[in-house]
């Protein structure tokens, strides 16, 4: 029987029951039992008493009358209460067993739907978990999860191995580890930046290049922050073999050019002071000079990439500076300059953005009332200042893109391939970054990030 038939058959039945009680009080057998015991009196007539009577006499009743019917549901709810406080605890084994039918049933049928949907997810969750778990903790990249009070709350195999010679680093405080651990791995992780650094592992005889990522995240509402090593000594080494082998080619194919021309002029001057035309001579030694000049500054190029002093950084005022790089090359500055301070080496920033600009202005520009219009923009953003050089020439494909920033790549007949590589040194040395982007409309947009 549904609930609804249920409190209608209560009330009905309530109804019914107070009408006979009433009418026992006040018509029969009630008075009639009073005039009999009152020796033959006539009935006396009841009247707001026999109401207070029935309802204190139908109060205790239909107080039973409401509990029995109520019953089933004060059973059903407590049930559910403690479903709901297993599945708090994570607890989703609980089944409550339906009597009869109605609108009770249902419930209860849809509470056992749900308690097989949550005990499927969970178990899907903890496959998910498990292969997340075997994965994090056997990659080769060292993994560790500290809280905003500097303990570890996470770490895999490869970080028990670099920091804590394979034992437990939970609940440890990280501080007090790298106070043991080498004094690069102590200094990257305290910066809190994305770095490459080295260090001389306990054992070991040759040195180990690691690249930190670091991060700040939230985990259940607290700060944790996120620190990634990865083992790069065999990677950079191939691409350390790679280098040397385009800087092999690069300069072998520059040397020819400028050593072909050299040895065949020297030998067209001996044919000449042989058969004593002398007039020609001086040209063939100009000539020579000229290309033992260029060859020279091609060398010292490559000299002054290799030879990239640490920055000083130094207190800068974007005024002046902007003012001492306009004396160097031309540009249209974009928006107004920042009223704080910068910190850099302003040198070395400088010499990033002729570059930069340089190559701005050798891109030209596919439209004619836009050519030359090279333009500088310094801005404020989150924590580095963002300065970009933008053009309006041709842009670079996306393969082009992809390799622009590697040094010795160039896609000039007469380029070095270290503008773009040198730009990207001092930021990198400086804690920032550089990127290239198309713009829209055409043009190519380089952005390089200074930490403020």
């Amino acid at each position: 029987m549904s609930l609804q038939w249920r409190f209608v058959l209560l009330l009905w039945g309530a109804a019914l029951l107070s009408w006979l009680l009433h009418a026992a009080l006040v018509y029969w057998p009630l008075p009639q039992l009073l005039a009999w015991a009152d020796a033959g009196a006539a009935p006396a007539p009841w009247g707001w008493q026999a109401l207070l009577l029935t309802l204190g006499l139908m109060l205790p009743i239909g107080l039973l009358a409401a509990s029995a019917a109520l019953a089933p549901l004060k059973r059903l709810l407590r049930a559910l209460e403690g479903a709901v406080l297993s599945y708090r605890d994570g607890d989703f084994s609980s089944a409550i067993s339906a009597d009869g039918g109605g609108e009770l049933a249902e419930l209860l049928r849809l509470h056992k739907q749900l308690g097989l949907a949550l005990r499927e997810q969970r178990q899907h969750l903890a496959q998910r978990e498990l292969l997340l778990d075997s994965v994090v903790q056997n990659t080769p990249v060292a993994l560790l999860l500290v809280d905003a009070g500097g303990r570890i709350a996470y770490a895999n195999i490869a970080a028990r191995q670099l920091l804590g010679q394979g034992r437990s680093l939970q609940t440890r405080m990280l501080d007090v580890l790298l106070a043991q651990a080498p004094a690069g791995l102590a200094e990257a992780l305290h910066s809190g930046r994305d770095q490459l650094f080295t260090i001389n592992e306990a054992g070991g005889a040759e040195e180990e290049s690691f690249h930190v990522s670091q991060r700040q995240l939230s985990l259940q509402g607290l700060p944790h922050r996120l620190i990634l090593l990865r083992r790069m000594t065999r990677e950079l080494s191939r691409q350390e073999v790679a280098s040397w082998k385009r800087v092999i080619r690069v300069i072998s194919h520059e040397l020819n050019n400028s050593l072909a021309p050299i040895s065949s002029l020297a030998h067209s001057g001996a044919e000449l002071a042989r058969r004593g035309d002398l007039e020609r001579i001086p040209g063939v030694f100009a000539s020579i000079g000229e290309r033992a000049r260029h060859l020279h500054s091609f060398l010292a190029g490559y000299a002054s990439f290799a030879k990239l002093p640490t920055p000083r950084l130094e207190p800068v005022e974007w005024a002046g500076f902007v003012d001492g790089l306009a004396a160097h090359c031309e540009f249209r500055l974009e928006g107004e300059l920042p009223l704080a301070p910068a910190r850099f080496d302003g040198a070395q920033v400088e010499q990033a953005l002729i570059n930069l600009i340089k190559n701005a202005h050798e891109a030209g520009s596919a439209k004619a009332d836009e050519a030359g219009q090279v333009s500088l923009g310094i801005q404020a953003q989150g924590p580095d200042w963002r300065l970009t050089v933008a053009d309006r020439g041709p842009g670079m494909s996306e393969a082009v893109l992809a390799q622009a920033l590697l040094p010795f790549y160039s896609t000039k007949r007469s380029g070095t391939g270290l503008g773009l590589a040198l730009a990207r040194e001092i930021a990198e040395a400086h804690g920032g970054r550089i990127a290239l982007a198309n713009r829209e409309g055409g043009g190519l947009q380089v952005s390089l990030w200074l930490p403020r």
